[in-house]
């Protein structure tokens, strides 16, 4: 049974290998704009 104590925002993913990591402490982006604007943020 996972640790439910942690979330990251995967739990908002309709892909349910995505949600499965929902509660993976690592901070997660799907692929969309959200991870590029960050990784752009970050100059990654």
């Amino acid at each position: 049974m996972p640790d439910e104590t942690y979330t990251n925002r995967l739990i908002h993913e309709t892909s349910p290998y995505l949600h499965q990591h929902a509660h993976n402490p690592v901070h997660w982006y799907a692929w969309g704009e959200e991870a590029l604007q960050r990784a752009k943020a970050e100059d990654m």
